[in-house]
This record gives structure tokens, C-alpha cells and sequence, in this order.
């Protein structure tokens, strides 16, 4: 398959499930909101905060108010991972490999991006949680259209590897935003209004029915959240999950067994699969959650810039052991 190809599909899904996940940052807070006494205080800057462009946000906006802060991340063409931003990008590299996706597949990533531009324009707050699921859905109805209309073939194993790391990553900074900077103060810790927002976050990651069925649970605690959304390989929204999911992909990419590696994608991959599978909510608690979220996202930026590496750069090739410049 050519690099080309190979690169547009792989980003092509990332960007319909980062749009995705957008839809799922705003969620948690909105339905935060929904449920919390009136007394608590509205809290929108920690949603600018997670998206690491907290300096791009104050210089255009200012002041992180609702408003403010929901068409920073919906509506605003300028900020590049916006959801019309993602969609926008989505569009551009399925028009470029149209000739290898299905046409259903076109029409429906043609279809969602109007969707989000012709909403742009007259969306009140009040439809906002509306307007948030007919995203998720149709996000949903990408994947399964793509499941249903390709071979599954290369094409389809670089669309997975794109759409379950942008997923993992996206788990991990959900769950941060709620470990951290949610909570209206650390007196609430322990109390309905905390178990509030981890139902809340439960809800917007759609684990909140699958949570209560494992090992029928009752209580909601930090833990026991972290430990589904983390280290759950069965899953589908699980960081645990995902990165096994992409480590079968990339084997198949490139004909290797699982277990062994041949290029520093897989080796990457390998390293952070096996250091999940071997560890407890307990040493990641004791480590410090943030801390260990943050090396997280690290660890899976670097898998995805030696998937680049080893699979999508356009530039001559060179072997492994004479170079290990980042492109």
C-alpha cells in the first residue's frame, strides 16, 4: 500500500474519532453541570486546560465561559482541533483516497461534516446535548460503515491503529480532566456530588452500563473507574483494550508475530502494552494518577510518531541502526 493512502486513512479515522471525542469532553461537563446543586460553580477552564492550547484559547477568547469555551471547541475553524476543524480535515483526506474507501464511506464523512457546518450557524445552548449525540452517532455509524463496506485488508488495519490510539488518548485525558480538575473542591471528595461526576464521566464514555455489569458492581469510586476505563482488556473504550487492538493491527501490517518486533513501532506498541497487562489500579494511584496519565500520553504519542516513522514517511527509506532522527 502506498504511504500516501496508508497516511490519509490513518488520519482520516483519527479525526472522526478526535471530532468524536470532543463531543464526549463537552458531555462530561455538561452533564456535570446538569446533576450538581446550584450552589456548586460552573467550571469551563479545565476543558481548555486538557486541550493543551490554553495559550491559543485566552489569546483569542479570553475569559473561559460557557460560551466561550463550547465554540472553542465546536465551531471555531481557526483552532485546528476544534470539531469542525477535525471533520473539515476528516473530509479533505477521504476526498484524496476516494479511490480506495468505499463510496458509502464518502458520502457519510461528506454528510457529518455538513452536518457540524449547517449546526454552526443557529445552535442554541439548550439543543447543545442534542446536537453532542447526533455526533457520537454518526461517529459510531463511520466505524461500522467502514467495518461493513471495505476489505480488511491493510487499508482498514491502518484506519483501526489510527482510530484506537486517538481513543486511548482520548480516554486518558477524559479521565484526567475529572481525576483532577472537575471536582468543585477537595471537601466534595467522597460525597454524592464527587460519585455525581463519575457517573457522569461513566455516562459520556458509554461505560456506565458495562461498569455496573463487570463483576456487578454497586459503588462508584475513583478506583474502580480507573481501573475499568485503564486496565479493562475487554472494553472497547479502555486504554488497555485499545492499545492490544493496535499492536494486532500493526502485526498484520507487517507479517511479524505478536511478541516479537521487527521495527520500532512494534517494539514501542510492545513496551506499552506489556507494561499495562502487568499492572493494578493500586501502583498507578500510588504513583500518582496524573503523573502516570501524563506518561502515558507520552508513551502513545511516541507510538504513533514510529507508526510515521516506519509507515507513512515519504522519504527514502534508511535502515533502523543509521538513523533515529524524529521527521
Amino acid at each position: 500500500m502506498l504511504s500516501r493512502v496508508a497516511d490519509s486513512i490513518y488520519w482520516l479515522n483519527r479525526y472522526i474519532e478526535r471530532a468524536e471525542n470532543v463531543a464526549r469532553f463537552l458531555e462530561v461537563n455538561l452533564n456535570l453541570i446538569l446533576d450538581l446543586p446550584t450552589r456548586v460553580q460552573q467550571q469551563w477552564q479545565p476543558l481548555v486546560a486538557t486541550t493543551g492550547d490554553k495559550d491559543f484559547f485566552e489569546q483569542h477568547y479570553g475569559e473561559a465561559t460557557a460560551e466561550n469555551v463550547i465554540k472553542f471547541l465546536t465551531f471555531d475553524q481557526k483552532y485546528p482541533n476544534s470539531l469542525i476543524s477535525c471533520l473539515q480535515k476528516a473530509r479533505e483526506n477521504a476526498r484524496s483516497v476516494r479511490e480506495v474507501i468505499s463510496t458509502e464511506m464518502w458520502q457519510h464523512v461528506n454528510a457529518f461534516y455538513l452536518l457540524v457546518a449547517n449546526t454552526a450557524e443557529d445552535l442554541a445552548l439548550a439543543d447543545l446535548n442534542q446536537f453532542l449525540e447526533e455526533v457520537r452517532q454518526a461517529s459510531h455509524l463511520f466505524a461500522g460503515i467502514m467495518d461493513a463496506t471495505i476489505s480488511h485488508n491493510e487499508g482498514w488495519h491502518f484506519g483501526q491503529m489510527g482510530r484506537l490510539l486517538e481513543r486511548a488518548d482520548k480516554t486518558s485525558r477524559i479521565l484526567d480532566v475529572k481525576y483532577f480538575m472537575l471536582l468543585p473542591s477537595i471537601e466534595d471528595v467522597g460525597t454524592p456530588i464527587d460519585e455525581l461526576g463519575w457517573i457522569a464521566l461513566l455516562k459520556s464514555t458509554s461505560a456506565y452500563e458495562m461498569y455496573r455489569k463487570r463483576s456487578q458492581r454497586h459503588l462508584i469510586t475513583p478506583a474502580e473507574v480507573a481501573d475499568f476505563l485503564i486496565l479493562d482488556p475487554e472494553f472497547p473504550r479502555s486504554i488497555r483494550f485499545c492499545l492490544i487492538q493496535v499492536e494486532r493491527s500493526l502485526h498484520l501490517i507487517s507479517g511479524s508475530p505478536i511478541g516479537t518486533w521487527h521495527n520500532p513501532a512494534e517494539r514501542s506498541i510492545g513496551r506499552l502494552r506489556s507494561e499495562l497487562e502487568y499492572l493494578t489500579v493500586e501502583d498507578i494511584i500510588e504513583d500518582g494518577m496524573h503523573q502516570f496519565l501524563d506518561r502515558l500520553q507520552h508513551q502513545m504519542n511516541q507510538v504513533d510518531q514510529e507508526i510515521f516513522k516506519t509507515f507513512l514517511d515519504r522519504r527514502p527509506v534508511q535502515p533502523y541502526f543509521q538513523t533515529q532522527s524524529q521527521s
